[in-house]
């Protein structure tokens, strides 16, 4: 017995990119009088670049003031500058035990694919050179609601064409987590704050597919008592 797909988030599971994120962002509420720091900036992981702008907005209070073109301009702003950083990612940018279990999982016919509202996800799987390894990536584009709505978890097992009872997703945000929840699929968080994670890990270093299958087994034998 085991799963028929595993479903990555990319940014903090994947590579780790939050960062790069941030130095956009801050570089962008600056520009309005907004001050963000990192404690914001966790806030964000996980939702897409509009609700992201938005929570910013929020949290400086600057809702009214900012219109929708203004909005649009900014969040067009900020993806240039998140592109622009994007440059120094290279394959040792790959998160520890990542590439490894890719491999595991193809060796095994486990189907890999990818749930990330990251717009700019195809070019930074190039970049760490594992877009071959991925048999499906959601196409953020189509997205109409972010995580916590499991709409890209959905949509990922739609192109795996795969059951989401039969997957596990794997995420780093609680909206990803709760969003994985939602799908139907058994989620495994990656981090020591998440909640309602079926397993919790401290890092990607522990993720292999031993650790998978032995969660999937062990899920699967007590369903069945």
């Amino acid at each position: 017995m085991k799963p028929q797909a595993i479903i990555f988030d990319l940014d903090g599971v994947v590579t780790d990119t939050a960062h790069l994120h941030f130095l956009a962002w801050q570089r962008i509420a600056r520009e309005i009088g907004i001050d963000i720091d990192e404690q914001i900036n966790e806030q964000l992981k996980g939702i897409s670049r509009m609700d992201s702008l938005a929570r910013i907005l929020r949290h400086g209070g600057a809702e009214q003031r900012i219109d929708q073109q203004q909005r649009l301009r900014l969040a067009e702003q900020k993806n240039a500058l998140y592109v622009e950083l994007l440059q120094d990612l290279r394959p040792d940018s790959v998160l520890p035990g990542i590439a490894e279990l890719l491999e595991q999982l193809h060796t095994r016919d486990i189907r890999v694919g990818l749930a990330s509202v990251s717009l700019n996800a195809p070019r930074i799987l190039d970049a760490l050179g594992l877009a071959i390894q991925f048999d499906f990536c959601a196409d953020a584009g189509k997205i109409k609601r972010s995580k916590p709505d499991p709409e890209i978890f959905l949509a990922a097992c739609e192109g795996l064409s795969v059951s989401p009872v039969n997957c596990i997703g794997i995420e780093d945000a609680q909206a990803g987590i709760e969003a994985i929840n939602a799908s139907g699929m058994l989620s495994v968080g990656i981090g020591t704050q998440l909640k309602h994670a079926d397993l919790l890990l401290t890092s990607t270093k522990e993720l292999s597919w031993t650790c998978l299958h032995t969660f999937w087994l062990t899920k699967h034998s007590k369903q069945a008592v």
